[in-house]
């Protein structure tokens, strides 16, 4: 329901956002107020997770496929990719520590 939810939201509002994530923000919400326990997804979030590396190989399999056409452009898919991981870290480290401090504040 909730994925449906997120399809639908992504149909009607005009923002680039894709379903999954308007089911993730809605998923997320549920939790939080305690619409939805963690016992009740818990099982099938294991399996998700026990999963999830089989989800990956046809994304593989498409870079296998089109590497003639990667192969040019390696050395700057590489530089973003270790740009925006470092960027990413930073970011989320300095939230960290910002939340900490807040929290130790009160």
């Amino acid at each position: 329901m909730i994925s449906f939810i997120g399809e639908l939201l992504h149909e009607f509002l005009p923002l680039p956002v894709p379903a999954s994530i308007y089911g993730i923000v809605i998923l997320f919400a549920c939790l939080e107020c305690k619409i939805i326990k963690v016992a009740d997804i818990r099982e099938t979030s294991i399996f998700l997770i026990e999963i999830m590396p089989i989800m990956f190989i046809p994304a593989a399999v498409g870079l296998m496929d089109s590497w003639e056409i990667i192969k040019p452009s390696l050395l700057s898919y590489g530089v973003i990719t270790v740009v925006t991981t470092v960027a990413v870290m930073a970011v989320s480290g300095k939230a960290v520590q910002f939340i900490m401090h807040r929290r130790e504040k009160k």
